[in-house]
């Protein structure tokens, strides 16, 4: 399900990193594409900053 989860941040990354671009040469508004880029930016890092820890025994 990672693996999903990271394919999707992606390409939506990308898709944000080009609309943030157009968005730089004025021609979309920066206040939707900044938030948008941090969003799936925010999304494709969490499931790899996620670490095995140790539970504890039981």
């Amino acid at each position: 399900m990672n693996r999903y989860i990271v394919m999707v941040g992606l390409i939506l990354t990308i898709v944000s990193f080009y609309f943030y671009i157009l968005s730089l040469m004025n021609i979309f508004p920066i206040w939707i594409s900044v938030p948008f880029l941090f969003g799936s930016l925010c999304l494709t890092l969490s499931p790899l900053a996620v670490q095995k820890r140790f539970k504890g025994f039981r």
